[in-house]
């Protein structure tokens, strides 16, 4: 992921620097390494970097950073004009004058002899390159695990656990001797909770106490990769296959722990409402922008967000929440392949005595739309044919050239409620928020909206299964 530049000028209106003492921090990058004309000290802030300070090439591939400050303890980069990436990361802790001999790779190959000047840093590249050394060591394992050999398979089983022991030995008791440092503290509040043994939902447990070592009071946390990476993994790893109602309960479990806290809820909801925005990926998604909408922004708990910006999302929201699942669809009148104008002749979207109607909206000229269509039509002509159909597909040509749509229809031999042209009552993108084809709409006998985004043909009817094993359950 490529990372975005933030200019110093938001970094200095959000930690101001105390000035006065010197610092004189060097990289030497050793000929036939990369070596840019500038490059920069900077700080990782969401997915992207601050940049700090500059240093320019100098004699033997060293860039030279120094002058007056009081940099704040934490973890920092080296990162190149680009600002793209992290060349490498280091922190500013025991020591401001300190200095990296690199490998030409920008490595550090021995930490005790390559760093000078800096205590914390030698611990945390001997932390690094034990993990790093453990981490190739795994993967050649894991080679020999999928060896059809027994013998090969069994002696990897063994590596594999013992290497598991040694860094279970290594790790806890040079993060606790190194703990004054603050690479350590990060590294350990970031380790994720311990699940007990006894606990029977390791998964829920894990889930329940993710944050509770993190100190979400700390604001230098916003600086380091660690709060975002923990976020997406929490977000997009631990709750990525839930439905709307687990993630809005943990998504207030997590900004109950920072209420009044406007930095960091700030953070983590400028982090989260960009990925749920209208999207398709997962069902329910959309419906977690407008909770938080509903239930922050609009209960007056965003101050920093202006009257404008307030009004766009409520206007924002009522529009989607026309299409949520749980909202009643709305009713639609087209005409058909016959292209009346008479709005007698239009065919309703919801007058069908099958107890699912599917809306589909597709384009002939979309390839995706084609091959979508052709499952669906297999699909539904099986059915036809067991006299188990349980559902119709009011099929919306979302095509401007009538003539070319009518075509593709009759050649394709389409046996749906199809529909298009610009003869209907109510402006169907703006009614389910259909922003391009295919989209699917499923409503239930109610007519309600049970799904909202697209779907594989195979997957309707096992979809269909569950909705009505859940329904069935509720009503017990």
């Amino acid at each position: 992921m490529k990372k975005a530049l933030v200019t110093l000028s938001f970094f200095a209106v959000l930690t101001p620097l105390a000035w006065g003492q010197k610092y004189n921090i060097q990289f030497v990058i050793p000929t036939g390494g990369r070596q840019d004309s500038v490059m920069y000290i900077g700080q990782h802030y969401r997915d992207g970097f601050i940049k700090m300070d500059s240093a320019t090439l100098g004699k033997e591939g060293t860039y030279t950073f120094k002058g007056r400050r009081k940099w704040p303890k934490g973890i920092y980069s080296l990162i190149d004009i680009s600002a793209t990436r992290s060349w490498l990361d280091f922190t500013i802790d025991d020591s401001q004058v300190f200095t990296f001999r690199l490998t030409p790779t920008i490595e550090v190959a021995d930490p005790q002899k390559d760093i000078v000047g800096s205590a914390a840093n030698q611990a945390m590249y001997t932390y690094k390159n034990r993990f790093n050394d453990a981490t190739k060591r795994a993967r050649d394992i894991e080679k020999r695990r999928k060896s059809s050999d027994v013998k090969v398979k069994e002696e990897a089983e063994h590596d594999l656990e013992l290497l598991n022991k040694e860094m279970e030995a290594f790790e806890k008791p040079f993060i606790n001797a190194n703990i004054k440092y603050r690479f350590f503290q990060l590294t350990k509040m970031f380790m994720g909770p311990e699940v007990p043994d006894e606990v029977e939902d390791k998964a829920l447990y894990y889930r329940m106490h993710y944050w509770d070592d993190v100190d979400l009071k700390d604001h230098s946390l916003v600086y380091t990769p660690d709060l975002f990476n923990k976020m997406n993994y929490y977000f997009f790893g631990l709750l990525y296959y839930s439905d709307f109602d687990t993630i809005a309960r943990y998504t207030d479990r997590l900004l109950e722990r920072m209420e009044g806290d406007t930095l960091m809820m700030r953070y983590v909801l400028d982090f989260i409402m960009p990925r749920y925005y209208r999207s398709t990926k997962k069902i329910g998604w959309d419906a977690t922008w407008c909770y938080l909408v509903r239930n922050y922004y609009l209960a007056g708990k965003c101050p920093w967000a202006s009257e404008s910006e307030l009004n766009n999302k409520r206007q924002t929201a009522e529009f989607l929440e026309q299409s949520l699942i749980g909202a009643m669809g709305q009713e639609l009148y087209m005409a058909d392949t016959n292209q009346s104008p008479n709005p007698k002749d239009w065919i309703s979207s919801h007058r069908f005595p099958q107890k699912y109607v599917i809306l589909w909206f597709w384009d002939p000229d979309c390839h995706h739309c084609q091959e979508q269509t052709a499952t669906l039509k297999t699909l539904y002509d099986s059915l036809s044919a067991a006299g188990n159909k349980i559902f119709e597909v009011y099929a919306v040509g979302f095509e401007a050239d009538v003539a070319k749509w009518k075509k593709y229809v009759r050649e394709h031999e389409l046996p749906f409620v199809n529909v298009g042209g610009s003869n209907v009552n109510i402006d169907y993108q703006v009614a389910y928020n259909v922003h391009g084809a295919p989209t699917m709409i499923i409503l239930n006998e109610e007519r309600r909206i049970i799904m909202n985004k697209v779907i594989a043909t195979k997957e309707i009817l096992p979809f269909l299964k569950r909705y009505e094993e859940q329904r069935e359950k509720e009503n017990r």
